[in-house]
């Protein structure tokens, strides 16, 4: 089987798994990390069917979306062995998916990935900032009934992975803080630094602006 091959079947899997998702993490998520998956790695030396089946896959078992993340990665080894993946090759995406979460970053030891990881990770961390990102972030509090603001609760600034999916302690506001403002500092690849740079700034463009508005100051 070709790698071309084995993309779009890998491409169907995700779309069947992903285009029902209600909190910003459906198939037009997924189609964007690709976009920027492929242009990072037109300036980074990984491997492309590892980088690209990861990015397709990297939602598919994520513990914040699934209710058994357990049985959806062995649908998936099972899958990618069926379309003539290698052992390595299934460990190695599955290693990245179930590691590039920012709730692994909360841990004391977190996970170390390859290139093709970090690729994905930048590119899943990319589409969750910048005016994008906003939406994003916004879709998935609204889908979970979030507090949108309240000025008397502050950003929690030192979280475990347990904390931080509490989204009793969390208003939409304060994910910024908790969350997406950290991200440009977490970019691992040249690329995505540099287009992380605006999207950044355009978050805290927002944030001046709806605090703004909330005091009625505009």
């Amino acid at each position: 089987m070709t790698n071309e091959a084995q993309l779009a079947a890998i491409k169907k899997f995700s779309f069947d798994k992903m285009s029902g998702d209600a909190t910003g993490h459906n198939f037009d998520h997924i189609q964007r990390v690709i976009k920027t998956a492929k242009r990072i790695l037109q300036t980074e030396d990984a491997d492309p069917l590892i980088t690209l089946a990861a990015a397709y896959l990297h939602d598919v078992a994520d513990d914040k979306l699934v209710d058994d993340p357990a049985a959806l990665e062995h649908e998936i080894k099972e899958f990618l062995l069926s379309i003539d993946f290698s052992e390595e090759q299934v460990d190695e995406v599955l290693y990245i998916i179930h590691n590039l979460s920012f709730s692994k970053s909360l841990s004391k030891n977190p996970p170390k990935l390859s290139l093709a990881g970090q690729i994905v990770q930048d590119s899943d961390r990319l589409d969750a900032i910048g005016a994008i990102g906003i939406i994003r972030a916004i879709y998935y509090g609204g889908a979970h009934a979030e507090t949108i603001y309240d000025p008397t609760i502050e950003p929690r600034q030192s979280m475990n992975k347990a904390e931080y999916r509490n989204l009793n302690n969390e208003t939409i506001i304060n994910h910024f803080y908790e969350k997406l403002l950290k991200l440009t500092a977490m970019m691992n690849t040249p690329t995505a630094k540099k287009i992380a740079e605006k999207r950044h700034q355009y978050m805290l463009d927002f944030l001046d602006e709806f605090k703004a508005e909330w005091d009625a100051e505009k």
